[in-house]
C-alpha cells in the first residue's frame, strides 16, 4: 500500500466498528484507468483506529463514503483532464460563474444540450472541441457575446440583456487584455511546437509580463534596448542551466542585440507599463513596474536567474549591451536577421 498523509479528523458513523466517533481522513497517491489510459491521482479515505492497527488489519480499517468515492472519481478524471490539457471540472465552474450563468444557461449559450455542462462539472470528460469553445469564451468576452448573439433566442429578453451586460463588463475588465495579446500570439503561430528556436517551451505571456515588471523594479531606468537584451540573457541563462527557456520567446539577431520576434507587439501588451518619450529626433520607450502584477508567475529558479541578470546588467546603457552581446557566440555565429538557436546559449560568456 502507498504511504498516506493525514488530511484532517472528522466525526462520522464508522462502518468498521459500528460506532460514531472520530476518524482520520487520509490521502495517498494511487492510479486507475480512464479511457484506456493509466492516470495517477490523490485518493482520500477514512481510517478507523478503534479496531487495532496491526499491519495485516490496516486495509480492513479503511473505509470510504459514497461522497468520498465521488470526490476520488472526480480527482481521477481531473488528473486525466490535466494530462490532456483540458479544463478541470472546477475550471469549467469558474468559466460559468465568471459570466453569472447557471449550468443550463451556459449550455444554451454554447448551443449544447441543457444537461451537458452539468455532466462536465460532475462526471463526464469533455472532448477537445467542446473544451476549445469553453476556452474561447473564458479568454475572450467578445467571443462570448458572439455566442449570445447567435443563440440569444434561447433566453427570455430580460435575461438575455442581463447576460449581455455582464459580458460587456468582463470585456471592459479583461477582454482588452486578451485582444492586446493577439498580435504577439499571431507572431508565434510558427513556433507552436517546442524547438531549438523557442527553447523547447511555448509562449508564456503571463511570465513575460511579470519579468518585464520585475526588471523595471530593479533598474533605475529601463529602456527598450536594455530590456530586450536582458530578456534574451535571462532566457539564454535559464536554457543553459535547465535546458529550456523561461518565456518561449524566439530571438532574432538585430543591429542592437537579440530582440524577441514580435517585440513591437510585446510592448503593446495591456499589462506592460511603457511610456514613449520624445528625445530630439528619436522616440525612447521607458518601461515601468506594473504594481497590479505579482511574482506568482515566477518560480524560485526563475527568480534566481532574473536576479543574476539584473545584478549584472541593470546599470548597462544601450551601447554597453551592444558591446556585450556582440561578444557572444550566439551573435558572432549568426547573421543579422537570423533567428538565434537556444542551443548557442550553452556558450554564453557573460556569466
Amino acid at each position: 500500500m502507498a504511504k498516506s498523509a493525514l488530511v484532517k479528523t472528522v466525526h462520522t458513523d464508522c462502518p468498521v466498528c459500528n460506532t460514531f466517533h472520530q476518524v482520520e481522513e487520509r490521502a495517498r497517491m494511487t492510479s486507475t484507468t480512464i479511457k484506456g489510459e493509466k492516470v495517477f491521482y490523490e485518493e482520500h479515505f477514512y481510517s478507523c483506529k478503534n479496531s487495532g492497527s496491526a499491519p495485516d488489519r490496516k486495509e480492513r480499517n479503511e473505509f470510504k463514503t459514497v461522497a468520498l468515492d465521488d470526490e476520488n472519481l472526480m480527482s481521477a478524471r481531473n488528473a486525466y483532464r490535466k494530462a490532456h490539457n483540458l479544463f478541470t471540472s472546477d475550471e469549467i465552474v469558474t468559466v460559468r460563474e465568471n459570466y453569472g450563468l447557471t449550468q443550463v444557461e451556459l449550455a444554451k449559450l454554447l448551443g449544447w444540450g441543457e444537461a451537458t455542462i452539468a455532466r462536465y462539472e460532475s462526471k463526464a470528460i469533455q472532448d477537445e472541441a467542446y473544451d476549445t469553445m469553453l476556452r474561447l469564451i473564458k479568454e475572450n468576452p467578445l467571443m462570448a457575446i458572439q455566442f449570445l448573439d447567435k443563440n440569444g433566442d434561447k433566453f427570455q429578453e430580460p435575461k438575455r440583456m442581463q447576460i449581455r451586460t455582464k459580458m460587456i463588463e468582463k470585456l471592459d475588465a479583461y477582454g482588452k487584455e486578451y485582444l492586446s495579446r493577439q498580435p504577439l500570439v499571431s507572431a508565434y503561430v510558427k513556433f507552436s511546437i517546442p524547438s531549438d528556436y523557442n527553447g523547447y517551451k511555448l509562449l508564456d505571456i503571463n511570465k513575460i509580463e511579470s519579468m518585464i515588471s520585475y526588471y523595471a523594479e530593479q533598474a533605475s531606468e529601463l529602456y527598450k534596448v536594455q530590456l530586450m537584451n536582458m530578456l534574451w540573457y535571462a532566457d539564454a541563462l535559464f536554457y543553459k542551466t535547465y535546458n529550456n527557456s523561461m518565456t518561449g520567446l524566439a530571438y532574432r539577431h538585430e543591429r542592437l542585440g537579440a530582440f524577441p520576434i514580435g517585440h513591437q507587439s510585446l510592448m503593446q501588451l495591456k499589462n506592460v507599463n511603457v511610456q514613449a518619450e520624445e528625445e530630439y529626433e528619436y522616440t525612447k520607450y521607458h518601461f515601468y513596474p506594473n504594481t497590479a502584477l505579482d511574482r506568482s508567475e515566477l518560480s524560485k529558479n526563475e527568480m534566481v536567474i532574473l536576479d543574476t541578470v539584473s545584478a549584472k546588467f541593470r546599470n548597462y546603457s544601450a551601447s554597453d549591451f551592444v558591446d556585450s552581446i556582440q561578444e557572444e557566440a550566439a551573435f558572432r555565429q549568426t547573421n543579422q536577421g537570423d533567428i538565434i538557436p537556444y542551443s548557442m546559449a550553452k556558450k554564453i560568456r557573460a556569466f
